[in-house]
């Protein structure tokens, strides 16, 4: 993209609005979480139900990405990102005003499905944004540490506006992000769209919302029965099946909703699979850990939320040095499976958490390493799951990526906490439950968990080292396409 193209002299204001949109996308997915009690009690649903106001979000979110993703790339990136942006702010207005559990239920539906439609946009735009090497690095450095830390700021955020006014500001606090995007989006953003808009992969988009619908749906109806429950089983099956039906239309298909030339680029597919399992990895420490913050160490919703801001910090120097330092010298192959590799020694560090530990000496070690490793990981990834793809694909890509990061969330998610339930079970097996020993064998449940999130980090580090090609990524950030193959519009302000 040369200098000449109307982004270039606005490339750094459009990374801001780009960035308070993907923070606004990843606190979604925890900002809600220290909030549940309060709502809960606001608008009297049981615990079982509690589970819905999460998995709604991840359901919508991981099952329309890859249209989300497509969609930019025929539409426009532009007019799709403030689109994703309206719907967003509106659906948490909706949530937040909420009055019953289904309306807070559908409104965190909605949330979700306008997220599949932003979170692509925002990725894409960046990638097109950006083309030159050492300014791309900066960027993405900055991106990647927004994604990063994004799920640690929404659980400090959430405290601090359930406690100070109330569980409703979780939702609207999104009006203030999405308003100051999409000023500065209307104003800033030039809109393209191919002079030939293929018609879109309906059997494609049909297979993969389905499929991906079910294993999200598998995945999180095992957290709260079995990996053995009969609809569990289905579902997993039936995703897994509509996966596989997905990859043989594509490869078949005039215009498929994924082309496979995007994922079978070798550091492209790794960074998908890098992306995805320390996510699977890393949502064992917001989970459990702020369980144990709160009922062991007695932190108060804010209290707790600060109890993570050293990883949040560690996050974001990391990612940004990574991306901008090391990755032009190095490239993503020893950044992230040396991340990895931090990752799973801070997990083993939380595996011997006790249920007399300090947060000092026992959880914030641990979170000053998994917080280099996980920013060694991300913004590497994420560079590379978008670097040298087509312009055409680059909404696609962006999906793809971004589906990684939601499916591994929700996979670690259900994995993990079914492997601490079932632990703490089986230390209480044939004894007598006094408090003493049920809040050890919770802890033990926890550290459970650590330890087989340390082992999904090590496969991670194995993976990487394996299938990432060696040496610094060279060339343009994407292939080159002339501009006589795209109509641009005019920026349209109010």
């Amino acid at each position: 993209m040369s200098s000449t193209h109307p982004h270039h002299m606005r490339r750094w204001s459009i990374l801001a609005i780009i960035g308070i949109a993907q923070l606004m996308v990843v606190l979604d997915m925890t900002v809600v979480n220290i909030a549940l009690p309060s709502a809960q009690r606001a608008l009297h649903f049981g615990n079982g139900d509690r589970q819905w106001i999460v998995t709604a979000y991840a359901l919508a979110f991981g099952s329309l990405l890859l249209l989300g993703g497509r969609i930019s790339d025929l539409f426009g990136r532009k007019w799709t990102f403030i689109g994703g942006l309206l719907g967003f702010a509106i659906a948490s207005a909706l949530g937040g005003a909420a009055q019953s559990f289904d309306m807070l239920v559908a409104a965190r539906a909605v949330q979700g499905a306008f997220a599949a439609l932003l979170a692509p946009a925002a990725l894409s735009l960046l990638t097109t944004t950006f083309t030159d090497s050492s300014e791309r690095s900066k960027a993405f450095g900055i991106y990647g540490a927004i994604a990063g830390s994004g799920a640690s700021i929404g659980l400090l955020l959430g405290g601090v506006l359930t406690s100070e006014l109330s569980w409703r500001f979780t939702m609207f606090i999104n009006l203030l992000f999405a308003v100051t995007a999409v000023v500065g989006a209307v104003k800033l953003l030039h809109n393209e769209r191919p002079a030939e808009r293929p018609r879109i992969d309906l059997p494609g988009t049909l297979t993969v919302s389905a499929g991906l619908f079910s294993l999200v749906f598998g995945l999180n109806h095992a957290q709260t029965t079995s990996w053995g429950n009969p609809t569990t089983v289905a579902f997993l099956t039936i995703g897994v099946a509509l996966m596989l039906a997905f990859v043989a239309i594509e490869s078949r298909v005039a215009h498929p909703l994924l082309p496979l030339r995007v994922p079978a680029d070798r550091d492209r597919g790794a960074s998908f699979l890098s992306v995805g399992l320390a996510s699977a990895a890393m949502f064992g420490v917001f989970l459990f850990l702020t369980y144990y913050l709160q009922q062991n160490l007695h932190y108060s919703p804010i209290r707790n939320g600060f109890a993570f801001m050293p990883l949040t910090a560690t996050i974001m120097l990391s990612a940004i040095i990574a991306q901008t330092r090391l990755a032009p010298k190095f490239g993503p192959r020893p950044l992230v499976s040396t991340g990895m590799a931090l990752g799973a020694a801070g997990m083993l560090l939380l595996s011997g958490l006790g249920i007399h530990s300090t947060y000092v000496s026992g959880v914030l070690p641990a979170l000053l390493v998994m917080g280099v490793g996980f920013g060694l990981i991300m913004a590497p990834s994420m560079n590379s799951a978008t670097f040298g793809v087509r312009s055409s694909d680059a909404g696609v890509a962006s999906a793809t990526v971004s589906a990684s990061q939601q499916i591994g969330g929700s996979i670690g998610t259900a994995l993990l906490s079914t492997i601490a339930t079932s632990a703490a079970t089986g230390s209480l097996a044939g004894a007598r439950p006094t408090s003493a020993l049920i809040a050890t064998a919770t802890v033990h449940g926890y550290t459970t968990a650590f330890a087989f999130s340390a082992g999904i980090f090590a496969l991670g580090a194995l993976l990487a080292a394996l299938l990432f090609r060696t040496g610094p990524q060279l060339g343009e950030a994407q292939s080159a396409e002339p501009l006589a193959e795209v109509v641009a519009e005019p920026v349209i302000a109010f």
